[in-house]
């Protein structure tokens, strides 16, 4: 696999270091595995939902956390207490941690478990000061009054 440096996009674009250290998060990721699939939606403007396909996992044997820009989801199957004999073995039953990396204000609303399928609502609500607002123009003699 290839890596690639991404110094110069450090040293021509500022601000940017974020975007610059998520490329390289995501080139270096490539141990995750497809298991357990999901989806990602938009539901709106700002609202998204994660749909996680967990098919054997009972509430207690899933864990949702959220710390900083980062989301995790773990699934911890118990050991079952008896013992069986499968012909085929098709349905995933080992335990699996997912991590998803979340952009500045998104925040997890809440989850919901429904037919073998685990539902994350997430929202992003940017602060009041960053949203883009109207600047009035006036003319100079009434800056200079002003001062």
């Amino acid at each position: 696999m290839r890596t690639y440096d991404l110094t110069p996009l450090y040293r021509s674009a500022i601000g940017f270091d974020r975007l610059a250290q998520l490329a390289e998060h995501a080139a270096a990721n490539n141990g995750n595995s497809g298991y357990p699939p999901y989806n990602i939606e938009l539901l709106g403007e700002n609202r998204y939902r994660i749909t996680m396909a967990v098919a054997g996992f009972s509430m207690e044997e899933l864990e949702i956390s959220s710390e900083g820009e980062k989301l995790l989801v773990k699934g911890n199957k118990a050991e079952s207490q008896t013992e069986r004999k499968y012909l085929y073995q098709g349905i995933a039953e080992r335990g699996f941690e997912r991590t998803f990396q979340l952009a500045d204000y998104v925040t997890v609303l809440g989850a919901s478990l429904e037919n073998g399928l685990l539902n994350i609502d997430l929202v992003r609500e940017i602060p009041e000061a960053l949203k883009p607002r109207k600047i009035e123009i006036t003319t100079s003699r009434l800056l200079d009054s002003q001062s």
